[in-house]
């Protein structure tokens, strides 16, 4: 059946549970996630007013229009936390003030780009907050270099490439920050066919701990470089802006949605796994398992229809199907639309080390949930034109993800954390223990292990180097033991 633009984008955003959000980019923060180890910052007047003072930015602090607003986290859940300052950086220099104030005092220091760090930690409580939100500008070039502040949206990022005839792998949210998305590595909703957003770096301008603003690159910097491109957020240094190479915007696109009624997750998943890792590379999608066994398809094909009707031909399982024909424009639109502004949730994920053996009971470890689903993803592509070892993201030959995720609403937070917990903990049993580090989860002690792999010792020795006395740290940096 196919689709009109309207009806399309009324199914925009459908592939998840009711008041969820499925933050395919979501990102621990922008330039890093980053908390320093020693005493918790304390309000004293004199700090603030002397960083203040050497700021081209505006500081907000507890009292001052602007700071309730401005010291939310993406996730409501962690709304108690109260910085004790907040740092509007408006450039380079400013972000270089706050890491020498946060050197001085011993301060809680964390960089924030859009704030979606999964367990809150670009806001410290009782830090500082080195807020790079206006730092945001965006020049797609001439000959299609795209410089990006570390400030910048997925959404204002998709809008300014596009006007240019320009496109990136990005992800599926719209408010996640470019600068979280990249140093986690950045899995998006053309991946297959373009790689990750790490993948189109070509070089980045970073303010280091000892306040040095050093531009990373192949050649300049290059094992910074290597760590910035997957390495995880706020390990290395505070990134400012970001240069990228990009592609031509495709002329055509055709998205499309399968759905699959209560108690099929087991058939679908036997049968969308190796039907996708086996896909063209111009071929991506995801499969939302809900609690019930029912299934959302969604996905996108570069090209025309008739292309991925081929495609969707050889899948096996039979659903109703909804696809469109769209330009580059309407399908980020359709790809990034249905996520709410804030949302209260629980995340984790597990990274497929090969094709499983019980796809009945990879649905099986969300079913009967109150509120914990599966966002399984398609991998390979052209993610594996590059090697585990050639950037910090280590997961390349893997055939899919999988992101354990749990809105609150109404339900006991408690609750949903276990039932995310169970869920991930019966996944790694399942299909494999690597875990996505843009899905930072406080829960999952396997962390670093599982999300750095091989490249775990590389990047500790790039952080001793940038960060000797640890000053970036939070729980779950590359540094923490």
């Amino acid at each position: 059946m196919a689709l009109s633009r309207r009806d399309v984008l009324r199914w925009a955003g459908a592939a998840v549970a009711a008041g969820g959000t499925v933050a395919a980019g979501s990102a621990p923060a922008a330039g890093g996630t980053v908390a320093a180890s020693g005493a918790p910052a304390v309000a004293r007047p004199g700090r603030w007013a002397r960083l203040r003072a050497r700021l081209a930015g505006e500081l907000l602090v507890p009292g001052d229009d602007g700071y309730a607003a401005a010291r939310l986290p993406f996730n409501s859940l962690f709304d108690h936390h109260r910085p004790a300052a907040i740092a509007r950086c408006a450039r380079a220099e400013d972000v270089q003030r706050c890491l020498e104030e946060a050197r001085r005092g011993r301060i809680r220091v964390a960089a924030r780009g859009g704030g979606h760090s999964y367990a809150a930690y670009s806001t410290p409580h009782d830090g500082l907050v080195v807020d790079l939100g206006p730092m945001a500008g965006i020049d797609v070039r001439p000959d299609g270099t795209a410089v990006i502040g570390a400030g910048a949206r997925l959404g204002d990022v998709y809008a300014a490439l596009a006007a240019a005839g320009r496109c990136l792998p990005l992800g599926n949210c719209p408010s996640v920050g470019i600068a979280g998305l990249t140093l986690g590595g950045g899995l998006g909703w053309v991946d297959r066919a373009l790689g990750l957003t790490c993948d189109w770096l070509r070089a980045a301008r970073v303010v280091t701990v000892d306040s040095r603003l050093v531009t990373a690159s192949e050649d300049r910097e290059p094992d910074l470089f290597w760590a910035l491109r997957g390495g995880g957020g706020g390990n290395f240094g505070v990134v400012t802006s970001f240069e990228f190479a990009t592609a031509p915007a495709p002329e055509v696109l055709t998205v499309f949605r399968l759905r699959f009624p209560a108690g099929s997750a087991a058939d679908v998943l036997g049968a969308w796994q190796p039907w996708s890792a086996g896909a063209p590379d111009r071929l991506s999608s995801t499969c939302v398992v809900l609690p019930d066994g029912s299934v959302d398809l969604t996905g996108c094909s570069i090209g025309p229809a008739a292309a991925l009707l081929g495609d969707l031909a050889r899948l096996g399982v039979d659903g109703q199907l909804e696809h469109a024909e769209v330009d580059y424009p309407t399908a980020t639109a359709i790809m990034t639309q249905g996520h709410p502004p804030r949302n209260a949730f629980r995340a984790s994920s597990r990274i497929a080390d090969g094709m499983w053996d019980d796809p009945a009971a990879v649905a099986g470890t969300v079913r009967g949930k109150d509120s914990a689903l599966l966002i399984v993803g398609a991998l390979g592509g052209a993610i594996d034109r590059l090697g585990p070892t050639d950037t910090a993201y280590p997961h390349r030959g893997a055939p899919t993800s999988i992101e354990v995720f749990g809105t609150v609403g109404d339900l006991p937070p408690e609750l949903v954390t276990h039932e995310v917990d169970d869920a991930q903990s019966a996944l790694a049993g399942l299909v494999g223990t690597g875990t996505y580090i843009n899905y930072l989860d406080p829960e999952q002690e396997d962390w670093a292990a599982t999300g750095y792999r091989h490249n775990l010792p590389r990047l500790r020795a790039v952080a001793r180097r940038y960060d000797p006395d640890g000053v970036l740290r939070f729980p779950q940096a590359v540094g923490a033991r």
